[in-house]
């Protein structure tokens, strides 16, 4: 998960169709939120959904282990087991698998 600071923060400009402005003004109604700030939790779960899915791709392909994608999505080693099982991705584990989590979880 992401945090930030006031500090930390730049900002990014975008042009948008009219439906988003749409829907960002009904989720600001709902959330009673400023649209910065809508924006900002918009990305952020965005950006997570992106690393979940580049990380099971990863692992789909045979490139990571089933323990690095879940460190790379910020997940538990559980909660990437199921993500993988519903998008229907076979588990497997190798003895090289076995591995590199070791030496991973050793150095972490």
């Amino acid at each position: 998960m992401y945090t930030y600071t006031v500090r930390e923060m730049e900002t990014i400009s975008t042009r948008v169709p009219k439906e988003i402005i749409e829907a960002m003004q009904e989720i600001e109604e709902i959330e009673q939120s400023d649209r910065a700030t809508v924006v900002r939790k918009l990305l952020v779960k965005a950006i997570e959904e992106w690393e979940k899915n580049r990380a099971i791709q990863l692992y789909r392909d045979g490139k990571i282990t089933l323990w690095r994608a879940a460190r790379m999505a910020n997940l538990s080693l559980r909660e990437m087991m199921k993500l993988a099982a519903e998008k229907g991705i076979e588990f497997r584990y190798t003895e090289k698998d076995l591995e590199e989590d070791i030496e991973t979880a050793l150095k972490g």
